[in-house]
């Protein structure tokens, strides 16, 4: 059996006693919108221990039942048939324990900036750019999630050359972060007359969304450009510059937003390059803390490939965890939960491996 830290246990325990107190209280609204919250979030690992709790109970009860010599046979039989189940369902509630106490990602809740640029393969790349980007928001969809276009460059035959989005929900970031990284396809493009099949890919990003308080831009340290914005014309071709170019002086991240608000362009503009700071942040973070052991899942390497879709075989291929499905047309249509949970496990065992609480 696992060894738990029992003294956590006891200090979640008081801490959901006392949120539940102070929500009883009635406070304020926004002071009650944060202990909702982290009432939700510690809610399944205390139903957790409670039932470990009572699970080691009914196990000291039948020990004890076993031990006393004067406990007759009818009821010794029955304590010898409940202690297996006991202890059956004492190591699954440890296991899942173990999940639950994992260091938690300070991130895992936030909303999420999704980027998709198309990569090596022409016009090909960005329809599948276009595919990738549909796939993400029907699975969204599907979530509750909103999705919200930032910016968007369209491909010269459709599907995009980039686009960026805002996906706003609770855990966002925790169901996409492993979708970072080059995302090939294998396919026979409508253009192609000889029925070769082609490759090529195009490159996701999922940042956490950030707020002021995870990360402050000084205003000495951008510059912002307005440009005239590029678009259909019609009313509005003549209206004043709207188009926000914001450079990161330190780093020289750039930014571009060309809605028709400049305000608004403004607005979105800051806070993609807040994420993409606060994303700096957190993989330099991420190295230092994994410079002895690179989880596999968890590297966040952009450049590296980590999913092929071959249409050809209705086959997708997650190259970190080695996991092939076919069902690729089903995927396309948002329903990648299947892969998103495979990717977790591996990263928890991941997880538990480096704390020593289990053999990796």
């Amino acid at each position: 059996m696992a060894t738990l830290p029992v003294e956590k246990m006891r200090e979640l325990e008081r801490r959901f006693a006392e949120i539940e107190a102070r929500m009883a209280e009635g406070p304020a609204a926004d002071v009650y919108v944060k202990l909702a919250s982290e009432y939700s979030e510690l809610q399944p690992v205390v139903t957790k221990i409670r039932a470990y709790e009572k699970a080691q109970s009914e196990l000291a009860d039948v020990e004890a039942l076993l031990a006393d010599k004067s406990t007759d046979r009818e009821m010794r039989d029955l304590a010898d048939m409940e202690k297996p189940e006991i202890q059956e369902r004492i190591e699954a509630l440890e296991k899942d324990m173990q999940i639950l106490l994992l260091p938690k990602d300070a991130a895992d809740e936030k909303s999420a900036i999704l980027e998709i640029r198309a990569g090596t393969g022409g016009s090909e790349a960005a329809l599948f750019a276009g595919d990738l980007f549909r796939m993400y928001e029907r699975y969204a969809a599907d979530k509750g999630w909103k999705v919200e276009v930032l910016s968007a460059s369209e491909g010269d035959a459709g599907g995009f050359k980039e686009i960026i989005a805002n996906v706003t929900g609770r855990g966002v970031f925790s169901k996409l972060k492993f979708e970072s990284g080059v995302h090939r396809v294998q396919r026979v493009p409508d253009t192609e007359t000889q029925g070769r099949i082609h490759t090529s890919a195009a490159t996701v990003a999922v940042l956490p969304e950030a707020e002021d308080i995870d990360i402050e831009v000084r205003n000495e340290d951008i510059r912002i450009d307005t440009m005239r914005s590029s678009g259909a014309g019609g009313q509005h071709v003549n209206t004043t510059d709207s188009a926000v170019r914001i450079t990161h002086l330190p780093t020289g991240i750039v930014v571009t937003s060309s809605e028709k608000s400049q305000h608004q362009n403004r607005a979105k503009a800051m806070q993609v390059l807040r994420s993409r700071l606060y994303d700096m942040e957190r993989q330099k973070a991420d190295r230092e803390r994994s410079a002895s052991r690179k989880s596999q899942v968890g590297s966040g390497d952009r450049s590296e490939r980590i999913r092929t879709y071959n249409f050809p075989q209705g086959r997708v291929t997650d190259h970190r965890i080695n996991l092939t499905l076919y069902k690729i047309d089903r995927m396309m249509m948002g329903e990648i939960d299947e892969v998103v949970d495979a990717l977790l496990a591996d990263y928890q065992a991941d997880q538990l491996a480096q704390l020593g609480e289990i053999k990796g």
